[in-house]
Parts: structure tokens; sequence; C-alpha cells
């Protein structure tokens, strides 16, 4: 028996109160704009409820792929010379081929397949990935199946909504594709990670899933798809090209080449969408007069 008149004390409930302060405090804040949302660290934007939100709509006509003139809006001086090569063609779809469609990565290797991030550079940004692919690095499950379905907003991000075949302007554009190489353990393919994401448009992420008419960066990922599903060795490289101090990058320069030479290809897809005008050092954009 216990002591008369002892009263047992309350089991401590955990101190949640002031972490649910906070998250209030910083969710009524990037509501409210005071402070944008891809300012906060990105543990902190992770743990705020996503919500959704609205945006201003872009009412445009637009064609389905990039003409000529706006692919090489643009290829400023800077830009070309990232690109390191004097031989820089239009393909009538949308990109650029570099240097005759060649590339001098090599798949000739025998090691297993890898994904390498630079580190972001002083402002932020991604840089090149390197990466080494088979069959055994592609991903067919979903990123809620495998937990990489966190997001982030990167550099640049104000997004607004488009009438057409675009619902809106701006994708988190992968360097390394989940589906490249999603099992690859070492390799964070969530669209959480800044060293693999930037602010891509839709055009430049999406188009076009086989289809040589309008060959954005997934035309090129369905060929390197398509070559890991056949078992082959694919020796793959991405590098976002920014001109000068700008937040988003201007397109990104994809190489790709199979152990078997059966895949080649050395190209630009320029981050534009038809019918837009953006503002490459902010991310703002405005329909094109």
């Amino acid at each position: 028996m216990g002591k008369k008149g002892y009263k047992r004390r309350p089991k401590r409930r955990p101190k949640t109160t002031l972490g649910l302060v906070l998250v209030l405090i910083i969710t009524v804040a990037t509501t409210a704009g005071w402070i944008p949302i891809q300012h906060l660290p990105d543990e902190l934007q992770a743990y705020l409820p996503r919500q959704e939100q609205t945006y201003k709509k872009l009412t445009v006509k637009a064609a389905r792929h990039p003409d000529e003139q706006l692919a090489a809006s643009v290829l400023t001086p800077a830009v070309r010379a990232q690109l390191h090569s004097q031989r820089i063609t239009f393909n009538g779809a949308g990109a650029w081929l570099i240097n005759h469609n060649q590339t001098d990565l090599q798949a000739n290797v025998s090691t297993a397949p890898y994904v390498h991030l630079a580190p972001l550079d002083d402002l932020g940004r991604p840089g090149v990935a390197n990466a080494l692919l088979n069959r055994t690095s592609r991903q067919y499950r979903n990123r809620q199946e495998t937990g990489m379905d966190r997001k982030i907003e990167p550099l640049g991000w104000h997004q607004v909504n488009l009438s057409g075949p675009y619902q809106v302007l701006y994708n988190r554009g992968h360097s390394i594709g989940y589906a490249l190489a999603g099992r690859i353990t070492s390799f964070d393919a969530s669209e959480a990670n800044r060293q693999n994401i930037t602010t891509q448009t839709a055009w430049a992420n999406q188009a076009s899933n086989g289809d040589d008419q309008n060959t954005g960066q997934n035309y090129y990922e369905t060929l390197v798809r398509r070559a890991q599903d056949q078992n082959k060795l694919v020796r793959y490289r991405v590098t976002p090209v920014y001109d000068g101090s700008a937040l988003l990058p201007a397109g990104n320069h994809l190489e790709a080449k199979s152990r078997d030479d059966s895949l080649e290809f050395n190209v630009f897809i320029p981050n534009v969408q038809p019918g837009i005008t953006i503002n490459y050092q902010t991310g703002q954009a405005s329909p094109m007069k």
C-alpha cells in the first residue's frame, strides 16, 4: 500500500506546444508573403503543411514547341561559351544539337552505377550531374512507394498558371531523373535535393516522351530509359547552364553514350516556354508581346 495521503503525479505530456507555435508562425509568414518559402531551410520546408497555392494565370496562344527564334533567345555569348562547340544547330523540334550530336563521354568502364552531383555554387545553384546507368539503377515504382515524394521550391520559383497544354509554367526540373537512377541507394532522387533540382519550364521538362517532333528533356530521357530497359550501360551527364548570375538556367546541356554505341546524343534544351517571356535573373514571367 502507498503512504496515506499520497497522490500519484500525472504523467508529463511531451512539450509540443512550442513546436506547434513555431510551425504556425512560419506558416502564417510564408502564406502572407513575408518570408518566401524557398528562403527557408529545407528541413523547415519539409515540416510545413503542404497547401494548394493560388497563382496568377497567364492566357497565351502557344506553339507546340519553341521555334528557332525563341530557342535562340537564351543562347547568349556566355551560354554559347559554356557549350564548348562552334557547331550548334537547331533540330527543328525545340532543341539544339551540339557538335553534330556527338559527345566525348565514354561508357566503356567497369564500375557500379553511380550519380555524382556537383556542390552548389556561391549563389546556391546546382552544377554538373554525372551518372553511370543500367537496368539495376532504373526505378519503376512511384515516389510515394519509395519515400522520394519530398519537395522544395528551387531558386527563382515564381509559379504561374497557364492556359493551353501546360497548366503551370514551372516544374521542379531534375538533372538526373528519378526513373533513371532512383534505385541507386546513395542518390537522393527526391524533388527536395537542391543539388539536382532547378526551376525548369514545363515544356523543357515534359516534352515529350518519345515524340521526335517535340524534343524537350523528357524526349532524351526516354531514349536513356529504353536503353536501360535493354540492359545497356549508359554514361550520362547533365549540366545546367547559367547566363552570369541568373537564378534560372538558360537551359540544360544533356549528353549520353552507351557502351555499345547504339545511343549517343549531345544537346542543349533551352529553358523556355512558348508564349512566355522569362526574367532569368529572378524567375518572374509575363505573356510574350
